[in-house]
Parts: C-alpha cells; sequence; structure tokens
C-alpha cells in the first residue's frame, strides 16, 4: 500500500475510534526526516492545545498550556506493539471515570484498534501516558486524561480520552 493509501486508511480508523467532546485523535504524515519521540511529542503537543480550546473543555481548563515536549516526553512510557490494540480500543471505548459506560460498542472499537495498529506494522513504537507497572497516570492536563501514540518512523496515530469527575 503507498504512503498516502496508509494515511487515508489510518485517518478513517482512528475517526472510528474518536468521540466528540470524549476522545480526541489525531493521524498523519511526519514532514521531518527521520522522526522520534520528541516528533511524536509534538503531535501530543499539538493534539492537548486543540483540547484546550474545545468549547466542551475551555471552562474546565482556563489558563491551560500544554506541556512542553521534554515534560510530555518524560511522561510516556512504552507499549509493547502486541498490548497496542486492546490499548487503543480501551481508551476509545471505556470511561476513565466511569469504566461501566462506553463511549462506543467495545467490538466496533476493537475492530478499528485492530486495523490501526496493523497499519503501523509490529515494528511501530506505542508510548503511553500510563505507567503500567503501577497503574500511576502521567497527566497531560490537569483533568483525567489517557493517551495512547504510536509511529512506524513515517506516520503517526494519537488517541487522547479526557473526563472531568
Amino acid at each position: 500500500m503507498t504512503s498516502v493509501g496508509v494515511l487515508a486508511e489510518l485517518e478513517a480508523g482512528m475517526a472510528e475510534l474518536s468521540t466528540p467532546m470524549r476522545v480526541y485523535v489525531a493521524a498523519g504524515r511526519f514532514t521531518e526526516p527521520d522522526p522520534d519521540l520528541p516528533e511524536l511529542a509534538a503531535r501530543i503537543r499539538a493534539l492537548l492545545a486543540g483540547v484546550a480550546v474545545d468549547e466542551a473543555w475551555r471552562r474546565f481548563l482556563p489558563g491551560y498550556v500544554p506541556p512542553s515536549l521534554p515534560e510530555i516526553c518524560a511522561a510516556l512510557e512504552p507499549v509493547e506493539t502486541d498490548g497496542a490494540a486492546a490499548f487503543l480500543a480501551g481508551v476509545a471505548a471505556v470511561d476513565l471515570v466511569w469504566p461501566d459506560h462506553l463511549h462506543r460498542p467495545v467490538e466496533a472499537a476493537e475492530r478499528a484498534a485492530d486495523r490501526v495498529v496493523s497499519l503501523l506494522g509490529p515494528d511501530a513504537s506505542w508510548w503511553t501516558n500510563h505507567d503500567t507497572a503501577c497503574g500511576a497516570v502521567n497527566g497531560l492536563t490537569p483533568l483525567f486524561d489517557s493517551l495512547l501514540a504510536g509511529m512506524d518512523g513515517e506516520h503517526f496515530a494519537l488517541a487522547l480520552q479526557i473526563a472531568d469527575d
């Protein structure tokens, strides 16, 4: 598949995982040569900036400025590729605060997440703001947030769920 085809399918898959005012997504192609974690952090920062100006969240985030790129990089923990699809489906489907509440059917989220992870391939790197070893979350906002970000060296995919209590 061409890079343009991958990008179109990646964007479509991520759109299936989004929920207005709850799950924000982004997908794209890096313009920098040899992108790495700082370039991915820049895309995460842009997504956070978009959430901050969204009318649904602006009142909860007065004066919020997304963390710096080094702060975002420091907040990220690696996720094994074989666990990325399940994690992505969870970010898209299961509410952070009320886990019995679903933003979308789990099966639909699993299908879309499987496709996104497949498009980025087995050598993709995946990152989250969760420390899965101890269960802690390195929050990127003053609210509850859960991020999964993946990249294959050419393309990226981001999913961010945000919630208040």
